[in-house]
């Protein structure tokens, strides 16, 4: 007896781009439920009768909800650069099942890391309703070299560095020589090999895939291969059909050693025993027997065994369950392939004790995605020439629609040896799969029975990255050290006993960043001393100040975690190879930058203003004192008895206090307010009694009580200097006082114009390699944008790249190239 369920989980959320974590966590959670009502309504009684297919899909649905995930994906301006060239990006981050723009982050962690995987630049990106863009300036002291450009959310953070968006780069210092070593034929080479399913069994025919590489560059190598039982006899051989990669069938039957013996074109041959061949075990196989139909067979030896479970799910949306009872052994299900979402589909076969026993990827091609039309002006164009783009994005049968597409103009040389991520093949391919797939956009580009089963190998080689089974099927909850940053950057740091080292708990502790746009955070340390500051709006580079009160916690000492993650994959980066034919490319390179840093240095560092509320965290204030308005005095007392009437001054024990009017109630509380100076908390009146009026500037009252999370306020006085740096108030020694890099400034894509004959005729030298960078074109409901550019002094052919995605999560790209010619 069999028992089939599709799942259908077609489409995405609804029409429009969510503003809340919530309402994305209720339509994911909703999806899912749909999908277990549906699987409930189909399969009726006889479901009731096997309780573990519920209880698996119960705890698939759980995880899911748990663990929900996101996919953050970078549109790099290039893919090789110069020390000191300016390195520009996109980020779009999509949540992982249905892909839509995602609104759960605000920030997007961004690194340039080098060949040992360590920094050599990082910056925090702000993020608005799934996208954000930013850029980086490449020293000039970094060495030649491939380089990996990664992003992550913060929430990304924990799980598997694996899902982390990477992409190589190349980066050549023209100041230094490249000193590179003669070119030798120094490559190695390794072969792995993956039975369909996981497992070869005695006695089952099996499908084997294998994937052959460089080991030095990591790329595809061609070979040819035997299997050779222990007789020496060869059982199969082998070749592969793309990238290394193919697949051969065989059937083990001795429960021994196999091997492969695999010659290369350079003449090294390596030998490399198959996986262990089992006695007993399961086996999965996946073929289209017919049109439109796959079939699914699992294998047994054990003849006792139980029902078997499938279980299919696209970027844990479940897809396909269904339950089955082998006979002699075998096992089929049969799946409608229209019935699949479009990417990765996730087929295991469970025991009847709920184990996964086998597993098998299957890819479908999109039915659907964001088509971009790009029509460029003409094909070819004089220097300093304008070039006229025309968008039109659509879906099938030329439905247009709006998207959201970042493009970039970019000149071709032999520096570029990187294939640029494709969004179409990062989000529905290899974001999806373990290690690194060569060239993942090339199984975009081609049709036919050749590249689907290219496509399949790629599946039989590449397992499943997003989640393992122990994790899905565990009783205890998944434990998630770091939180999304829904409101903005999250500082995390750490009070500790200055005596003992340990961990200080429950400990009011303030974060404040001296300015005149004041911001003040507070926080309460954990058990583990650990405080969480949630500092929404806070760009550029500032000093921050962390303190606690120290007139009743005077022990205590305080540092600010590093916020990026510590984390690395395990894809090794290929050694450059730039051999002197490149010496042209170097050399116009070299005096791109140059000229730019020369002649328009003063346009390469404008930034857009971050449109942040220029309000003060306590909103508008009771009462505004603009002190240049009134006859200054030398001395705070004064000022504070003559012209502050809501605040009264008080002296116990020798010490000045502030009690502030409850303007409600019309009565003075009896406790004292936060008084702040250019945002910095002040617990010691008596300094605040000494510090010189006449640098203040401002001086705001807020006469109520004040509720900032579990801190509350009786009252805020906030002093503001002319410049709000303080002027040289005197901080407690005990404070933490350190630089910290906020959310970066938006810099502003410079290019310049020549539509006037005096600017085409202008002796300034213009080698750009980058024309163009537009990081935000919208389409609009008709699906149409236009972008406008001039070429350069460089004639050659030129690049332009372009691809986004739209509200409901299709992405698209388009590659469409065109001349610069010199005047004849």
């Amino acid at each position: 007896m069999r028992l089939l369920i599709e799942i259908n989980q077609r489409g995405g959320f609804a029409k429009g781009t969510f503003s809340s974590f919530q309402k994305k966590s209720w339509a994911l959670s909703l999806r899912i439920l749909m999908g277990l009502a549906l699987l409930q309504s189909t399969a009726g009684d006889v479901l009731g009768q096997t309780a573990s297919l519920p209880n698996l899909l119960t705890n698939f649905k759980e995880h899911g909800i748990k663990s929900v995930q996101e996919k953050v994906f970078l549109h790099l301006d290039r893919p090789s650069y110069v020390s000191g060239d300016i390195l520009w990006f996109k980020v779009y981050n999509v949540e992982g099942t249905f892909h839509t723009p995602f609104d759960l982050s605000k920030v997007a962690y961004v690194e340039v890391l080098d060949a040992e995987q360590k920094p050599v630049v990082q910056g925090k990106v702000a993020l608005k309703y799934g996208t954000g863009n930013g850029s980086f300036v490449l020293p000039t002291s970094l060495s030649a070299g491939n380089y990996t450009v990664r992003a992550y959310t913060n929430w990304m953070k924990n799980f598997s560095p694996d899902y982390y968006f990477e992409q190589p780069i190349t980066i050549i210092n023209t100041f230094q020589p490249l000193n590179l070593p003669p070119v030798t034929d120094t490559a190695s080479f390794a072969i792995q090999f993956f039975p369909e399913g996981g497992n070869l069994v005695k006695g089952f025919t099996s499908k084997v895939a294998f994937k052959g590489v460089n080991s030095n560059t990591g790329k595809g190598a061609n070979f040819q291969g035997e299997v050779l039982d222990q007789s020496g006899t060869t059982v199969a051989t082998f070749l592969p059909s793309k990238l290394g990669i193919g697949h051969f069938s065989f059937t083990p039957t001795i429960s021994t050693d196999y091997t492969a013996v695999v010659r290369f074109p350079n003449g090294k041959v390596v030998r490399q025993k198959l996986p262990v061949v089992q006695e007993q075990g399961y086996t999965l196989g996946l073929e289209e027997k017919k049109p439109g139909e796959l079939v699914l067979t699992a294998r047994t030896s054990d003849q006792q065994q139980g029902s078997l479970y499938l279980l299919g799910h696209t970027r844990h949306a479940a897809i396909v369950a269904a339950t089955a009872q082998p006979v002699n052994g075998l096992a089929t299900f049969s799946v409608v392939k229209d019935s699949l979402t479009t990417g990765i589909t996730h087929f295991t076969v469970f025991n009847s004790q709920l184990k996964p026993v086998a597993e098998r990827l299957y890819f479908k091609y999109p039915t659907q995605q964001l088509e971009i039309d790009l029509a460029v002006s003409k094909p070819s164009f004089a220097t300093r020439e304008q070039v006229t783009l025309e968008v039109l994005t659509h879906r099938e049968k030329g439905t247009p629609t709006t998207a959201e597409l970042s493009l970039a103009v970019f000149k071709q040389d032999s520096l570029n040896p990187h294939n640029l991520a494709d969004i179409k093949a990062y989000l529905w391919l290899s974001s999806d799969l373990k290690g690194t797939v060569e060239n993942p956009s090339s199984y975009f580009t081609q049709a036919g029975p050749q590249a689907e089963q290219a496509l399949d190998n790629l599946m039989l080689t590449h397992g499943w990255s997003r989640f393992t089974w122990d994790e899905v099927l565990s009783p205890q909850p998944p434990a998630y050290s770091f939180l999304p940053e829904y409101q903005g950057h999250l500082i995390k740091g750490k009070v500790t006993n200055v005596a003992t080292g340990e961990p200080a708990r429950k400990i009011r502790t303030y974060l404040s960043s001296p300015g005149k746009n004041i911001r003040f955070y507070s926080s309460v340390s954990t058990d583990n001393g650990l405080v969480l500051f949630d500092v929404k709006d806070f760009f550029g580079s500032k000093e921050v100040v962390v303190q606690t009160n120290f007139l009743k916690d005077s022990t205590y000492h305080f540092q600010l975690e590093d916020p990026f993650s510590t984390k690395y994959t395990a894809r090794p980066l290929s050694a450059l190879n730039v051999d002197s034919t490149s010496k042209d490319a170097i050399y116009a390179r070299h005096l791109d930058v140059q000229a730019q840093n020369i002649y328009f240095e003063k346009y390469l560092n404008r930034y857009r203003a971050p449109g942040i509320d220029s309000l003060p965290f306590y909103g508008n204030p009771s009462k505004h004192y603009f002190l240049d308005d009134f006859t200054r005095f030398k001395v705070m007392e004064e000022v504070m008895r003559e012209y502050v009437p809501g605040v009264m001054v008080r002296k116990r024990r020798g010490n000045f206090h502030f009690l502030v009017m409850d303007n409600p109630r019309r009565i003075f509380f009896e406790e004292d307010p936060l008084v702040l100076l250019d945002g910095v908390p002040v617990f010691d009146t008596n300094k605040i009694m000494a510090f010189d009026p006449l640098k203040i500037e401002r001086l705001d009252v807020m006469e109520s009580k004040y509720y900032n999370g579990s801190l509350v306020s009786h009252g805020v006085v906030s002093y503001t200097t002319y410049k709000g740096d303080l002027a040289g108030f005197p901080l407690d020694t005990r404070a933490l006082l350190q630089e910290y890099e906020g959310l970066q400034l938006q810099r502003e894509f410079y290019a310049p114009t020549y539509s006037t004959d005096e600017q085409k005729l202008s002796r300034l030298p213009d080698w750009r390699n980058l024309l163009y960078w537009s990081p935000n074109l919208i389409t609009g409901e008709n699906g149409k944008a236009s972008s406008q550019f001039y070429t350069a002094d460089q004639a050659g052919t030129y690049t332009i790249f372009i691809q986004g995605l739209t509200r409901e999560g299709l992405p698209g790209s388009k590659m469409v190239t065109f001349e610069v010619k010199k005047p004849l």
